[in-house]
């Protein structure tokens, strides 16, 4: 018997994407799935689009206002299936992502998490580009976090499927966190399971340009919760292993939070620079375009890193 995949989309204000992405979540081929939607206080259309596609397998949750992970934790408590993928309302699902990944499933076992390749895109998928990280392959759990720790790309929520069991081992979703919350959450699915179990042919779509989005907030408590989930992620792999490889891949983490807030928010920056040095230090230097690097040679980064805050703001990396 095929097991039950438990498809978890948190939605806020999310009427203009929400029904292409409940039709990528429909037209899967692995047809043993369960859809929980939870409403997190919209003030648009998103429930009412959400309501209308009518199916035995789509349960919609409403409740007040209170962040992504809430919505994340609420569904994973009424979730019964197995395996979890996790799905958010503006991102897209190519039609065999979740049969793809679940052979893995049948070859290895509940005991690793399966990613997948993704690609941004703004108003069609067709504008999709798949570019090839060092994170797209097999590893071990500490392999994973040192490679994504030291630049080797990223991996949105929608491109993983999670054993259940595995889920529970992690614990849920941190609720105090709100920018790069998946980050932190992830680390822990990933120190809980054997290992990462990459699929190539596992396609999803991460859409870009959205502006309520909440990757393009930059309030002093999105960029809080930015620091204080890479300080969390520091803490989740030495805690599983303290070796100069892991020390050199937390300082970079933390290093590279520097290079993109400074010279905004100075009290984090100090706290990472204090654990940076604890660390035994770093010493890769601050990517930027022909001008930032002349810059940097006569005047340090931090002084052109000034100079340029003045005609751009923060942008997340």
């Amino acid at each position: 018997m095929k097991p039950l995949v438990s498809i978890l989309i948190p939605a806020y204000n999310a009427a203009p994407w929400l029904g292409e992405t409940l039709q990528s979540v429909l037209t899967q081929t692995w047809l043993k799935k369960e859809i929980i939607i939870v409403d997190d206080g919209s003030t648009d259309d998103t429930l009412t689009i959400a309501k209308r596609i009518r199916s035995s397998n789509i349960k919609v949750i409403e409740q007040t206002n209170r962040g992504a992970s809430a919505a994340r934790n609420i569904a994973l408590r009424e979730a019964q299936g197995d395996f979890i993928q996790f799905l958010d309302a503006d991102d897209l699902l190519a039609p065999d992502k979740i049969e793809t990944q679940m052979k893995v499933f049948a070859d290895w076992g509940s005991s690793a998490v399966a990613a997948g390749a993704w690609a941004r895109f703004c108003t069609t998928t067709s504008e999709a580009r798949f570019i090839q990280q060092p994170l797209w392959n097999d590893m071990s759990p500490v392999e994973w976090l040192v490679c994504e720790m030291q630049g080797g790309g990223m991996m949105i929520p929608a491109a993983w499927i999670v054993p259940r069991s595995i889920a529970e081992r992690a614990g849920p979703w941190n609720e105090a966190l709100t920018l790069h919350d998946d980050g932190e959450y992830f680390a822990r699915v990933v120190l809980a399971s054997d290992g990462v179990r990459f699929c190539h042919g596992a396609l999803c779509f991460y859409r870009s340009g959205v502006r309520t989005s909440l990757s393009n907030s930059y309030s002093n408590a999105a960029i809080e919760s930015a620091y204080k989930c890479r300080e969390l992620c520091v803490e989740h792999l030495l805690a599983r292993e303290d070796s100069p490889r892991t020390r050199r891949a937390c300082a970079t983490v933390l290093q590279n939070f520097v290079y993109w807030i400074y010279p905004a928010a100075p009290e984090l920056v100090r706290q990472a620079e204090s654990k940076i040095k604890l660390l035994g230090g770093i010493t890769h230097k601050p990517e930027g375009g022909k001008i930032f690097k002349s810059l940097t040679r006569v005047i340090g980064w931090k002084a052109a890193r000034r100079l340029g805050r003045m005609v751009r703001p923060v942008r997340e990396s």
